[in-house]
């Protein structure tokens, strides 16, 4: 999809001996880690639960990208809590099949910009594309939001609990 935004012809793997498929391989899955700890996006949103190593401490599993919530100080790739176990919510990687269609949109645009200067080198193009993953990324963003349960959290707080 990135490389169609860019006018240029799809690749059928990454492994293939062209430089659009060099530079995806490359490219892509450092760009999908970022944008997806960008944001706490729901569909790759976990509770994970966690046992404590021989060092004392949490190790946070290599699929997590950032941690959202956890009972402890996180110290590069561990968490330092009390207890035996923890239950940690983190942002996962997730493969681009399971990426839902606004997700997948606001991905492609972004590889595309990356892809830009190095297939195409006009800086102009990239701009394009930069505005366009701007607005991308605040509608995904904008819809993802609006698929949580809000709600549930507002009966829960304690000052409305009281008004009522």
């Amino acid at each position: 999809m990135a490389l169609l935004k860019l006018g240029e012809q799809p690749i059928q793997s990454l492994n293939q001996d062209t430089p659009a498929a060099q530079l995806a391989l490359t490219l892509f899955d450092s760009t999908m880690d970022t944008l997806l700890a960008s944001h706490p996006w729901r569909f790759a949103t976990r509770r994970i639960k966690l046992k404590k190593n021989t060092d004392g401490n949490f190790l946070i599993p290599s699929e997590c990208l950032r941690v959202l919530r956890c009972d402890g100080e996180i110290f590069g790739n561990h968490i330092a809590a009390s207890g035996d176990t923890m239950t940690i919510t983190a942002t996962v990687r997730v493969s681009p099949e399971n990426f839902p269609g606004y997700f997948a949109s606001v991905a492609a645009t972004k590889l595309a910009m990356e892809f830009c200067i190095p297939l195409m080198g006009d800086k102009n193009v990239f701009s394009m594309l930069a505005a366009l993953y701007e607005t991308e990324l605040q509608s995904a963003k904008f819809i993802d939001s609006a698929a949580s349960n809000a709600h549930s959290s507002i009966n829960k707080f304690s000052l409305i609990n009281a008004r009522f």
